[in-house]
């Protein structure tokens, strides 16, 4: 029965993902009702997003730490407090240095809470299925497009921009604080277990992130989100440059996540089966080739094809970082682990669409963007090959037969 209760676990970790990362980028949604309210520039609306990968980069790598020592529940509830503190805040900012400051680091914190330490719980209480698991997790980060972002539109079509982020701050609060009572280490006896077959188990969190595999795992995570940031935040503006209507670019836009989320699933189960590492070097590749095809894409049909294969790719690889951690290291110390591994995968986040909109205000177009992106991403795939393999697969490997 206990085993059976981490899918209470996976559910809780989805749900959270799904409304902390849905109302961090609702901004997208709220960016020209606040402009045109306020008269606050969109470049500086905007800069809240980068605040807020900055400032969820600090905080997975302090929740991952606290989650460690004291459990998932308090961060959960910290972060379910911090999302709708956030929000309301945001919502009675009269300047644009307060909105940035209150939407960027309490949201930024809240979603730090919801994203390294629930998919680090989540594998801890499996030994199969387990990037299954935490794929399902993820899922949750790439529904958040589909379920706030209309929430937020249908809300704006009724009120002013205050009193919508304000609800949604409150129904964050009557959603998540419940949902967060939900959550329970793994048992003690599958932590012992899990712990003593993972090749980093006698290393301490300090010694972790000395160690090859860690600077490995997070040169890779940071090489992986530099890359795509910049195509998947350009995507709408570049499909219109290249002559799409504005709805059309956004369906692309929405395409490409709703891929995301059977990238997630599919590799996550080809994790589990053939092991993370060959698969995530196989979705970074992909995802390098995919980027690149978006070059000559004009038509309507070309967009669709390139960003169905690009959603899938780079929605797939990104539970895999957790599941490369947890091999490596056990649950013990994952939270920690992977909180800095993501803090470092942030400032790739932070930094590919700022880099996007420099080129095309420098050159006039996206080409470069993309041409730096597959640049980096076979970067990606060449650091990862560098992932030392499992001592227990080394151990099978030489077994005779």
């Amino acid at each position: 029965m206990q085993r059976h209760y981490g899918w209470v676990v996976v559910a809780v970790g989805a749900l959270m993902g799904c409304i902390g990362m849905g109302s961090m980028f609702s901004l997208a949604v709220f960016l020209d009702p606040i402009a045109t309210a306020t008269g606050w520039s969109r470049v500086g609306v905007s800069a809240s997003m980068t605040i807020a990968f900055l400032a969820m980069g600090v905080g997975a790598f302090g929740w991952g730490w606290v989650s460690d020592r004291h459990g998932p529940r308090i961060v959960g509830i910290a972060g379910g407090l911090l999302l709708g503190a956030g929000l309301v805040l945001a919502s009675r900012a009269t300047s644009l240095l307060g909105f940035q400051l209150t939407y960027g680091i309490f949201l930024g914190l809240a979603v730090g809470a919801f994203f390294a330490p629930m998919m680090a719980t989540a594998s801890a209480w499996f030994d199969r299925h387990r990037a299954l698991a935490v794929s399902l997790v993820s899922a949750g980060l790439g529904m958040a497009p589909v379920v706030v972002a209309p929430f937020a539109q249908w809300l704006l079509s009724r009120q002013d921009w205050r009193s919508a982020q304000m609800v949604i701050g409150l129904v964050a609060w009557a959603i998540l604080l419940p949902a967060a009572l939900l959550l329970r280490r793994p048992p003690a006896m599958t932590l012992a277990a899990a712990t003593a077959q993972a090749p980093g188990q006698g290393l301490t969190a300090r010694q972790a992130l000395g160690t090859r595999q860690f600077m490995v795992l997070a040169a890779t995570f940071f090489a992986c989100c530099l890359a795509h940031s910049g195509p998947i935040f350009h995507v709408v503006s570049y499909a219109m440059v290249c002559g799409l209507s504005s709805m059309a670019a956004v369906s692309v836009y929405s395409l490409q996540g709703l891929a995301g989320l059977g990238g997630r699933l599919l590799l996550g189960l080809l994790a589990d089966r053939h092991g993370a590492k060959p698969v995530l070097i196989g979705g970074l590749l992909l995802q390098a080739l995919a980027i690149a095809a978006f070059l000559p894409a004009r038509s309507l049909g070309e967009f669709y094809a390139v960003a169905a294969v690009f959603g899938l790719a780079y929605g797939g690889v990104m539970p895999l970082y957790a599941a490369l951690a947890r091999d490596y290291f056990g649950p013990r110390i994952m939270g920690t682990v992977f909180g800095a591994a993501t803090m470092v995968s942030c400032l790739g986040m932070a930094m590919g669409p700022a880099l996007g909109g420099w080129i095309f205000d420098r050159f006039g177009g996206y080409a470069g963007m993309h041409l730096s992106s597959l640049v980096v991403g076979l970067g990606a795939v060449a650091i990862a090959l560098a992932f030392p393999p499992l001592p227990g697969m080394v151990a099978r490997r030489l077994r005779p037969a």
